[in-house]
């Protein structure tokens, strides 16, 4: 049940991503639950490993080059996932700054709940 309730919490963000920067859409909560769920791969099993290669230039950037590998995500969810798309990488970059603060805020409610 806390899967589901994170999954759709973070759909509703996406929808809300969507309606907040002009050139990231997506086509209905069908498609933003499959954004969801593509998003939540990518960040376990791709964002790992390209973290893990980017030691060096975070620790150069004090880790701001982390939101430039969270907006390359985004794109990378919008290649993958129908219905879903981000135009250029500036609304990416907002886009993911965006995401995270949410997710930050959907991971308080439900730790909250518990």
């Amino acid at each position: 049940m806390y899967l589901l309730i994170r999954w759709i919490l973070f759909s509703l963000a996406v929808m809300l991503v969507a309606w907040i920067i002009p050139g990231i859409s997506v086509n209905g909560f069908l498609n933003a639950l499959a954004v969801g769920l593509v998003l939540g791969l990518i960040n376990a099993f791709i964002r790992p490993v390209v973290m893990f290669i980017a030691i060096p230039v975070n620790i150069l950037t004090m880790g701001l080059f982390t939101l430039v590998i969270n907006a390359f995500m985004l794109k990378l969810a919008a290649y993958i996932t129908p219905g879903f798309s981000v135009d250029g990488f500036l609304n990416a970059l907002w886009g993911s700054l965006i995401l995270a603060i949410l997710g930050i805020l959907i991971n308080k409610i439900d730790r909250n709940d518990k």
